[in-house]
Order: structure tokens, then sequence, then C-alpha cells
């Protein structure tokens, strides 16, 4: 009986916040509804004219305000920010830039992000293509896209502690729960720290031209930046193969077959017919992931927490910020993350647009 109450009381705040949560989804439901509802039965008592004028704002109004509240004022704040010291209360002008921009820890970060963008962008888009072209010729196309796409339902945090599994290390001779070093240890190989190794893959590369002095530079391609890399393109390759493929479905079949006719083979036809053809959903893809991966913190946070030079901006900001209580530096962080994903938007903005202008 007492333990029968006690494990009640345990369950009652756990039931409690799913509770609150049904309840908070089910008002903000309702009462997104009966705003807009309402406000609309309001436009309609005005005149025609400016029943035309306010409907539009109706509906676009509430989204406005809310990015206005969450996104515009909150840039502003942290541009402002940006200025001050760690406290925000003395000015010190472009000192926090010059943190950001020439910092050794910062220069890493960099060189991090940089690789997290070619090889992640690269990899993702150019293997989803490649699955896209040769899975829509299979009879088990619906079941080979689900799979590969399958990563895509897992958030970043869930496909982290996945991925902690796989590289998990233990000193050799002892049990490895990594998958990757117990098929290392079978084969008569040490088991290797992924996530530890700091030692880039073209150091070897490097003595073997008598270039031995490598200390003033980053290290080039480090494993632990490589692992964490790879976490996201399995993540990002799914998403870019279903969007290319809907656009290499979209291909005109009797373009294909004039090609092949013309006695163009299928390296020839990907070349120079397909991938001409798709190149904006490509260059759209490109963009989205290029975004997503300047802004990718969840992975480095749960798996190295930025340790062992695997930070990122995203994640340097986050410990300037929040870990240091350097205000200022982390709000420079983030100015300079913001105009780094500035230009990709408008390159999308600039696609979108034409796209409309097309039709």
């Amino acid at each position: 009986m007492g333990f029968g109450l006690l494990g009640f009381a345990g369950a009652q705040p756990n039931l409690l916040r799913v509770l609150t949560a049904v309840v908070a989804i089910a008002l903000g439901s309702v009462g997104t509804f009966a705003i807009f509802y309402g406000l609309n039965l309001l436009v309609e008592r005005f005149p025609r004219p400016w029943k035309d004028r306010l409907l539009p704002w109706v509906y676009m109004g509430p989204a406005v305000l809310m990015l206005t509240a969450y996104l515009v004022l909150p840039t502003l704040q942290t541009l402002y920010i940006s200025f001050f010291d760690n406290r925000s209360e003395k000015f010190v002008g472009l000192k926090n830039y010059v943190f950001a921009l020439t910092n050794p820890d910062m220069i890493i970060a960099f060189r991090n992000n940089l690789l997290w963008l070619v090889l992640v962008s690269g990899l993702s888009v150019g293997l989803g293509l490649i699955i896209a072209v040769l899975v829509d010729r299979v009879k088990y196309e619906a079941a080979a896209k689900s799979l590969i796409f399958l990563p895509m339902a897992i958030s970043f945090v869930g496909a982290s502690v996945i991925w902690r599994f796989i590289y998990a290390f233990k000193p050799a001779g002892s049990d490895q729960i990594g998958l990757l070093n117990a098929v290392r240890q079978t084969v008569g190989l040490d088991p290797l720290g992924w996530l530890i190794e700091r030692d880039g893959l073209l150091e070897p590369l490097w003595s073997g031209l008598g270039v031995e002095n490598l200390t003033p530079l980053p290290t080039l391609l480090p494993l632990n930046t490589l692992a964490l890399i790879a976490i996201m393109i399995w993540l990002q390759t799914g998403f870019c193969m279903v969007l290319l493929s809907a656009a290499v479905k979209g291909i005109p079949k009797d373009v294909i077959e004039a090609a092949r006719i013309d006695g163009a083979n299928e390296f020839q036809i990907f070349r120079r017919i397909i991938i001409p053809m798709i190149m904006p959903t490509i260059t759209v893809v490109t963009t989205t992931v290029v975004v997503a991966v300047l802004k990718v913190f969840d992975i480095v946070y749960v798996m190295t927490g930025g340790n062992l030079d695997t930070d990122v901006i995203a994640s340097r900001m986050i410990k300037e910020m929040f870990n240091f209580r350097n205000f200022g530096r982390g709000s420079a962080i983030a100015t300079v993350l913001l105009i780094a994903v500035i230009p990709v938007m408008v390159t999308n903005i600039r696609r979108f647009t034409q796209q409309e202008a097309n039709r």
C-alpha cells in the first residue's frame, strides 16, 4: 500500500505535465481559431474597399507581430549589446568583433564551420542526387527511400545519442561497446577515440612533404570533427534525396528517350540533361542545407560539448554567453553568424522570386 502511494505520488508530477501540455495545445488551437474568426467577422462589417485592404492584415498581422517580438527586436538588441562589455555596461566599440575574428578558439570554430559547410553540403546534396537517380530505377523504390529518409524523423539530439554508442571508445583489450571500435578490434586493429583524436587526416601527408611545423595553423581535417560531420550527413542525405527525387521525376521522359536515341550513355544523360534541368532545385536544397549547417549546435553540444577543438560558431556563442557570462562577446559572435547566414537567405529569396516570375 505504502509503495503504491509512493509510486502514485512520483507519477503525479509527470501526469500534471502531460495534462498541462494537453490543455495548452487545446487552448492554443481553439484560441488561435477564435482570434482569426473574430477578426474576420469584424472586418466583414466594414465597407467593401476597407474590407479588401484590412482582410490580408487580419491573417498577416499576428504573424508579423510574433516575428517582430521574437525575431526582429531580439536581433536589434543583440546587435546593440555586441558593442558593450561582458556586463553590457561599458561601451567597447569593435573590441568584441576583433575577439570574434582573431581569437585562436574562434579561428578553430571558423575552421570547423568551413569543414561542416563544404563536407555536409557537398556530400549530402551529392549523395542525395545520386541516390535519387539510382533508386528511381528499382522496383523497391518506396522502401529504399523510406529507409534512407528515416534518419530525418530523428532529432539532432536523438541522432547524437545513437552515434555516441557507435563511436564509444575503451582502451585496447577491453570489451568494446562502440560498433566501430568493436569492428576494428575484431579485425585486429586498435580501437580509436573517434571523438578524442584531434590529429588531422592530412598530417601524414605534410610530414611526407617535409612540412613539419604546422603549429601556427589549425589542424586540417581533424578526426573528431569529421566524426561529427558524418552524423549531419547521415541526417541530411535523406532530406536532399526526397526533394531531388521529386525534381528528377519532373523531367519529361521524352527528353531522356530522345537523348538515348541520339546515342547518349547514362552518364552523359546525368551530366548534360538531368543536372542542368534540376539545377534550380539543387540550388535551393544546397542553400537550405547550408543554413542548417551554419546554425548547427545540437550535435556538437551532445557529442563533445565543443571540447577538444570541435567548437563551431554557434557552440562558441553559447559558451561565451552562458558559460563565461560575457554577453558582449556572445552577442558579437551571434551577429557574425547572422551576417554569414544573410547572403544564403538572399540567394534563396531571389531564386524563389525568379521562379514565381517565370511561371
